[in-house]
């Protein structure tokens, strides 16, 4: 009888304990901000078009395209089968004191012809913006109806459902290996946090680090050192890592890249937002970055300038800037963007802290 293989942790189990999250945008993650406005009942079903075309000239609802002026009665006991927004609060000149609802003539500026087939107005609230996910669609609807362009992408990631089996496995892979880079890291005296970069195209492992900010150098967080690794894996790098065996790198063939010159990129960590005039691309183009625990502001900045293309960390932190106190992988001023999950092995890279 053949021997068993012995089975990679990824392959004990068909399912994770862990979801990957996405860290979205301030407005793609925010609640529905709400507007109050004034709605009454159409009395007769067959007036809606005039009604419509009516308020839409008194009241055109500016900026509200979203909003569908029209909705169904929500009290199936209602006589009247529609209900109708007329104007927003905000578009009378003075509030109504004791918090009064005026009435349908007052609305409509005591023109008794225009306010044939309304009755009596009562307060909604409509969302003030278009909803840009299913859960704010979800929010709004539950107030006014509104319309909604969805994007499914963002619908599956959201419900941690955007990666595969395969994919989700080889994630575990390599959080694998930055745990244990910060195992190694803690028994040097650092703080118990790994990283590695890899490369999607080839599925390769080109740096493995760990925090060694209690260097003499403060700033060499472990995502620091990532990409100076990387860096040196192309020819540069700033810092020497020979005391710490876990942080390594693979040299990588660079002269794909080089365009008329024969040197390869020399990068510093104090000077990353500068980009190559030469034809070079940045040093982390089209990598992912997997690391235990949320980056600092630091590290953001430095990842943004060199360009990585995807984030996995495990746990949140309390001054992390991918999520948790800014978002700056989303901050449409700066020149380069990239895409942040969250959640990857997140029980495991917890224990770390307790090292």
């Amino acid at each position: 009888m053949e021997p068993q293989r012995k089975r990679r942790k990824t392959e004990e189990s068909d399912t994770f304990l862990w979801e990957v999250l996405p860290v979205l945008s301030e407005e793609l993650s925010q609640g529905i901000e709400f507007l109050q406005a004034y709605a009454a009942p159409i009395i007769n079903k067959k007036d809606t078009s005039h009604l419509v075309k009516k308020l839409a000239a008194m009241y055109p609802l500016e900026g509200l395209q979203h909003i569908k002026r029209v909705r169904a009665c929500r009290d199936k006991h209602s006589p009247h089968p529609l209900e109708i927004i007329v104007c927003l609060a905000s578009d009378l000149n003075s509030k109504e004191e004791g918090g009064t609802i005026p009435s349908i003539t007052a609305l409509l500026h005591n023109s008794e012809s225009d306010c044939t087939g309304l009755g009596e107005p009562f307060l909604v609230q409509i969302p003030a913006f278009p909803p840009l996910t299913r859960p704010q669609f979800e929010e709004a609807s539950r107030h006014w109806p509104t319309s909604f362009h969805e994007d499914k992408q963002v619908t599956v990631a959201l419900k941690g459902e955007l990666f595969s089996k395969d994919e989700k496995a080889t994630m575990q892979k390599y959080m694998e290996q930055a745990i244990e880079a910060a195992k190694a890291g803690k028994e040097e005296g650092m703080a118990s946090v790994g990283a590695l970069i890899v490369d999607p195209d080839i599925d390769a492992v080109l740096a493995v680090a760990h925090d060694c900010r209690n260097s003499p150098n403060p700033l060499l967080h472990a995502v620091m050192v990532c990409i100076d690794l990387i860096a040196h894996g192309q020819g540069g790098g700033a810092y020497n890592y020979k005391k710490y065996p876990a942080c390594h790198f693979v040299p990588t063939d660079a002269s794909h890249y080089l365009a008329n010159d024969n040197s390869l990129p020399s990068v510093n960590l104090s000077s990353l937002e500068q980009a190559t005039e030469s034809g070079l691309p940045y040093i982390c183009t089209g990598y992912d970055l997997y690391v235990t625990r949320e980056p600092c502001v630091m590290c953001a900045m430095a990842l943004v300038h060199s360009r990585i293309r995807r984030v996995f960390f495990g746990v949140i932190s309390s001054d992390g800037a991918l999520g948790t106190k800014y978002k700056i992988h989303t901050k449409k001023d700066l020149n380069h963007r990239f895409e942040v999950f969250k959640g990857v092995m997140e029980q495991d890279c917890q224990k770390l802290s307790q090292l």
